[in-house]
């Protein structure tokens, strides 16, 4: 029996979600009430995701020097000063140092999953637990579902790297889910026609499935309508339009070169895939373990860790170079997420095992009011001293920046959703 009287004029949906509202209505966005929604300028989002736990006090928020055999908990590097006063980063950060006026570590961020890879790498993507009753959508599906692609020729969302449910739409439905390819080179596997399939026998092949659909009653189910959607838009993006994103060789060689290796190369194509239109690329780093171990230095797998870090240093300081020059900085929103950070003390290997109450996120560009660095940790980057910043927070950051409305409720069937788990944006990021 419904607990609204008949002539209420009120639904269990229009109730559900006037209740959220009032609920988010009563948060704070760091200092912002949310009757004054924070808006930035952004039009796109290049995600570099770091598998395995970047050290934070070997990278963004370096502290005194450690040693390993002694166990004395510190840092593992020499920190090195950068353009904006009183804000250090790591010694084989050396290209983005002179860069930092553009960037921001956000060095609170902070989490009470349990240090496991599987569950912090899902909190990091869909910003809240695991619910036994709802599949929450990853971020990048949010903001393919918000904004759309900025062509109708592109994929809104496309993944450079290996695909899984984290980065998934959810309950958004498979049309806001992600394209992916592991090559930067070549494309997708499956939009590339087999060999000897010529255009003109293409062309045959969609008209024959033309007919064949127009025979068909209009689908009803939604599975159906998704599997649909997902034929149109394989069509579309076989194109040459689309397909020419992946012709790396038409860039500069030394431009090419600028950006260093493979993991350079998928952040050229990501800028590339925005100039296209694509509105959120997510850019898996340290695919093939360049240190043998990737961000997960535990035990020896620290002695190359500066490999690592002087190829995001390479790529990363290049991709902001190289939008800058083509007034795109502003547009385009680069973020570093990984799973947890790591703390000061030493394993008996020498390494490090995972901390997620406090590690360093970083944003650049994106139209946002740098300051190199947010949030103050302690002595040894262990514990938060200024300024938390919760996931849900720095989602919000994001969505703020691209001009998604943070407090609004997404809905799975009839259940509103808040779109950040609550989360208010870095207000001081903001002009």
């Amino acid at each position: 029996m419904s607990i609204f009287p008949t002539n209420s004029g009120v639904n269990r949906r229009q109730f559900l979600a006037a209740s959220a509202a009032t609920a988010m209505a009563t948060s704070m966005a760091h200092g912002m009430p949310h009757s004054a929604p924070l808006k930035g300028q952004a039009e796109h989002v290049i995600s570099i995701w770091l598998g395995g736990g970047m050290g934070q006090i070997d990278t963004f928020d370096p502290k005194r020097k450690g040693d390993p055999k002694a166990k004395k908990p510190g840092g593992y590097y020499n920190p090195i000063p950068t353009a904006v006063s009183d804000v250090e980063v790591c010694e084989h950060l050396s290209k983005l140092a002179p860069l930092m006026d553009r960037v921001t570590a956000v060095r609170t961020v902070n989490h009470a999953v349990i240090d496991e890879h599987a569950a912090a790498t899902n909190w990091m993507h869909i910003g809240r637990p695991v619910s036994g009753t709802v599949v929450y959508p990853s971020i990048g599906s949010i903001v393919a579902h918000e904004r759309g692609a900025a062509s109708d020729d592109v994929p809104a969302y496309v993944l450079i790297g290996y695909p899984n449910a984290t980065r998934g739409p959810g309950f958004l439905g498979a049309q806001h889910s992600y394209l992916y390819l592991t090559e930067t080179g070549r494309g997708p596997a499956g939009l590339s026609p087999p060999e000897g399939i010529t255009d003109k026998r293409k062309l045959r092949r969609e008209r024959f499935l033309s007919e064949l659909r127009g025979m068909q009653p209009d689908a009803k189910q939604a599975r159906i309508k998704d599997y649909e959607a997902t034929i149109d838009l394989s069509l579309k993006l076989s194109g040459p339009e689309f397909m020419s994103s992946f012709e790396l060789d038409r860039e500069s060689a030394d431009l090419r070169e600028s950006y260093g290796g493979e993991f350079g190369q998928r952040c050229l194509l990501a800028r590339r895939l925005c100039e296209r239109g694509v509105r959120f690329i997510e850019v898996s780093h340290n695919l093939n373990f360049l240190n043998g171990a990737g961000w997960d230095v535990h035990n020896g797998g620290i002695l190359e860790q500066h490999k690592l870090i002087q190829e995001l240093d390479t790529a990363m300081s290049a991709l902001i170079v190289d939008l800058e020059a083509r007034k795109m900085l502003d547009k385009t929103l680069i973020v570093i997420t990984t799973e947890f950070g790591r703390p000061p003390e030493f394993d008996s290997g020498g390494g490090r095992g995972h901390q997620g109450s406090a590690f360093t996120c970083v944003l650049a560009g994106g139209g946002l009011k740098h300051c190199g660095a947010y949030g103050v940790t302690d002595e040894l980057s262990k514990k938060i001293v200024e300024n938390p910043v919760s996931v849900p927070d720095f989602f919000a950051t994001i969505h703020a920046s691209l001009g998604i409305d943070y407090a609004k409720s997404l809905y799975d069937g009839d259940r509103p959703v808040p779109i950040t788990d609550n989360g208010n944006p870095i207000a001081a990021l903001f002009t």
